[in-house]
C-alpha cells in the first residue's frame, strides 16, 4: 500500500525540477558568496539572479527581497524589525486571533517591550471584519499584520481592502503569506502590502528556506547580529542551494498556478460533497468560497481528532487534526475556537490539504476510510 499524503499545508515534497537545479550547489558550486575568488563570486551572482526572479513574481524591487531560513524567521524579522525601528512613532500593533503562532508569539514578545497589541476576532467564517479593523486604529498604530490565508481553515482574507485602510492611515501592512504563495498570485504593490513572509517548503521547495519582502520605504531594524549579508539586515552565510530552490519552486508554482488550482478545487469539492452525503453530523470550518483551493477542514462530531489521525495513519493516510498535540494532550485549535467552534467540535476537526500528486482514486480511498473509521470512533467516544 502506498502512502496517501493529504497534508500539503504542513509541507510538500521537493519538486524534481527544483532538486535538480539545487544539486550542483551542494558539491560543485559550493563557494561562499562572500569570498573574493571565482567560485564564491559566481554564487553571489546566482543569488542576485534568483532574488530578481522572486522580485519579478511578487511585483517588487530586487532590493526589497531578503532571504531567511523559513516563514517563522521572516515573521520575526519583519514584526520585531518594524516595531523597534518605529517605536518613536507609536507602539500599537493590530493583528488577529487566528494568526500562526509565529505571529501571535512574536506579538506576545513585543508586549514585554511596551507594545500594545489588538487581537481582532474574526467572523464565524474566519474572515476579518474590515469595519472592526478600522475602528481599532488609533494615533499610535504603526503596524497591521493579517495573514493572507489561514493555515488551518484555508480562509482567504480581504488583503486588498486591508492594504487600502493601512495606506489611508499611513500604517505599515504586513501579511504572513506562507499558505498563500504558490496557491495565489500575489502582487505586493497592487495589493498595497509593505511586508510579506513566505516559506519554500509550502510550494514544493526545500525546507529551511524563506523570504521576507520588506518595502524599501519601511524603516526596520535588524534583529540578528553578525556579518553584513542581506544588506546588513540578516547576517549569516547565504544558503545558495536553498535560494536556488525557493526561486525555482516559486517560478514553477507561478507558471502552473491556474491548472494547479483547477485540479485541487475538483478534488476538494468532490471530497466535501462525498463527506456531506455519506457521513452525518459534520461541520465545515471556514468560508466555502473564499478559501484556498486545496483546503478542506471538517469537524466530525463525537470523534477525537487525535485518534482519527492515528487510525488514518494505520491505513497509510497522512492528514492533520485541527488541534495541537502537546505533551500527549490534545488541545483545541485556537483558530477554530476564535471563529466560535465549540471545544468538542474543535477537537474533532480533520484538515485535509490536497497537492499536485493527489488524484481522485486517492480521495475515494480517503472517504472509504472515513466511512469505516468514524462510526467506530463515535461508539467509543
Amino acid at each position: 500500500m502506498s502512502i496517501k499524503y493529504f497534508d500539503h499545508a504542513a509541507t510538500t515534497a521537493v519538486d524534481e525540477k527544483v532538486l535538480e537545479e539545487m544539486l550542483p550547489f551542494f558539491r560543485e558550486n559550493y563557494g561562499n558568496p562572500s569570498s573574493l575568488y571565482s567560485i564564491g563570486k559566481s554564487n553571489k551572482e546566482i543569488i542576485n539572479i534568483y532574488r530578481m526572479k522572486i522580485a519579478n513574481i511578487l511585483g517588487c524591487k530586487v532590493n526589497e527581497i531578503y532571504f531567511t531560513s523559513c516563514g517563522t524567521e521572516s515573521d520575526n524579522m519583519i514584526l520585531k524589525g518594524i516595531a523597534f525601528a518605529n517605536k518613536n512613532k507609536g507602539n500599537h500593533i493590530i493583528t488577529s486571533q487566528i494568526e500562526h503562532p509565529a505571529i501571535l508569539n512574536t506579538c506576545k514578545f513585543l508586549e514585554n517591550f511596551g507594545f500594545k497589541v489588538t487581537y481582532l476576532k474574526p467572523k464565524s467564517n474566519g474572515i476579518i471584519d474590515i469595519e472592526e479593523l478600522e475602528k481599532n486604529i488609533n494615533k499610535n498604530t504603526i503596524l497591521i499584520s493579517i495573514m493572507y490565508a489561514n493555515n488551518e481553515i484555508g480562509t482567504i482574507e480581504p488583503i486588498n481592502k486591508i492594504g487600502e485602510i493601512a495606506k489611508k492611515y499611513g500604517i505599515y501592512f504586513h501579511t504572513d503569506a506562507v499558505q498563500a504563495i504558490g496557491n495565489i498570485k500575489v502582487n505586493v504593490k497592487q495589493e498595497k502590502i509593505d511586508a510579506l513572509s513566505m516559506s519554500a517548503h509550502k510550494f514544493y521547495g526545500p525546507k529551511g528556506m524563506g523570504v521576507a519582502y520588506i518595502s524599501e520605504k519601511v524603516p526596520f531594524m535588524r534583529i540578528q547580529d553578525g556579518g553584513h549579508q542581506e544588506k546588513d539586515k540578516r547576517s549569516g552565510t547565504e544558503n545558495v542551494a536553498g535560494i536556488v530552490g525557493i526561486g525555482k519552486a516559486l517560478e514553477l508554482a507561478d507558471s502552473n498556478i491556474e491548472s494547479y488550482n483547477k485540479k485541487l478545487i475538483q478534488l476538494r469539492d468532490f471530497y466535501i460533497s462525498e463527506v456531506r452525503k455519506k457521513i452525518p453530523y459534520i461541520r465545515i470550518n471556514g468560508d466555502l468560497e473564499k478559501r484556498l483551493s486545496g483546503n478542506a477542514n471538517i469537524s466530525f462530531s463525537g470523534v477525537d481528532g487525535g485518534k482519527l489521525i492515528k487510525e488514518l495513519d494505520k491505513k497509510e493516510i497522512c492528514a492533520s487534526s485541527g488541534s495541537a498535540c502537546s505533551a500527549g494532550l490534545l488541545n483545541p485549535s485556537h483558530v477554530l475556537l476564535s471563529i466560535g467552534v465549540s471545544q468538542n467540535l474543535a477537537k474533532s476537526a480533520l484538515r485535509i490539504s490536497f497537492g499536485k500528486e493527489n488524484n481522485i482514486e486517492e480521495v475515494k480511498f480517503l472517504i472509504e476510510a472515513l466511512e469505516e473509521i468514524i462510526p467506530k470512533l463515535r461508539k467509543s467516544y
